[in-house]
């Protein structure tokens, strides 16, 4: 059976097949955005659709618009919380969003060109490191180990040289490592002059104590035996007095 073309079924179906070709390439210039079968202008930076085809209007408050478009609402402004490390370092303004920056002691680990999305505290170096390059806002703690016969106990700038307990002649009492300096007495190193000293301050406060007991002797006993010379004088002439005055008496 032969097949019969239909005209009406023919127009019909390049009619379609025109409307989707159109509508498939139906675009519209760079400054227009498309509404229905319309190309409209966009509104301009820091303001928004208001009316398609027809008006724009400026962004509120806490809002802004940083491009071109054919959007009815504009985009909220970030805020800077400080949960996030973040601070603020420009305000929003309806042409552009707010821009953020670490807080001091941080630095920013996701960010583009001009603004910071996400901050991490700076490395706190380790006792036997130090402090080889001090973070900034960009960029973490950088920390180094210290050499040996050098100490650090994380904060520093530099390692530090341990102490020589010898060339300051005294004693070391514990080794310095990379954590702690050296320990040094306070007294010399040399035990046979410590001894020597002690045993002639010893000597001398000896000598000195017993010649003050003497002294202090000498002076108890000379004073005793004037009191005995003066009670017997007193005995004698209350002795002789008392004759006299029986013998007076007797007459």
């Amino acid at each position: 059976m032969k097949f019969r073309r239909n005209p009406r079924f023919t127009a019909s179906l390049l009619i379609f097949m025109m409307n989707i070709f159109v509508s498939r390439t139906f675009t519209c210039r760079r400054t227009e955005y498309v509404f229905g079968d319309e190309c409209c202008p966009m509104c301009p930076i820091g303001t928004r659709v208001k009316t398609d085809c027809v008006s724009c209007q400026p962004c509120r408050e806490g809002t802004f618009m940083n491009k071109m478009n054919g959007f009815k609402l504009c985009f909220p402004c970030r805020e800077c919380g400080a949960g996030s490390a973040l601070k603020m370092k420009t305000s929003c303004t309806i042409r552009s969003d707010t821009v953020c920056e670490p807080l001091e002691g941080f630095y920013c680990s996701e960010f583009t060109v001009y603004d910071c999305f996400e901050a991490k505290k700076h490395r706190r170096c380790e006792p036997g490191e130090y402090i080889s390059q001090r973070g900034t806002s960009s960029t973490d703690t950088v920390c180094s180990t210290c050499s040996d016969g050098t100490f650090s106990d994380g904060t520093f700038t530099s390692c530090q040289n341990h102490k020589q307990c010898e060339s300051e002649n005294r004693e070391l009492l514990r080794a310095g490592t990379k954590t702690e300096d050296a320990q040094c007495g306070d007294i010399p190193s040399d035990r046979t002059g410590l001894i020597v000293g002690v045993v002639v301050v010893v000597h001398l406060a000896l000598v000195l104590v017993l010649t003050a007991w003497c002294y202090r002797k000498k002076i108890k006993s000379c004073l005793n035996r004037k009191k005995s010379s003066a009670e017997a004088h007193q005995t004698v002439c209350f002795t002789s007095l008392y004759s006299q005055s029986a013998s007076q008496l007797d007459h």
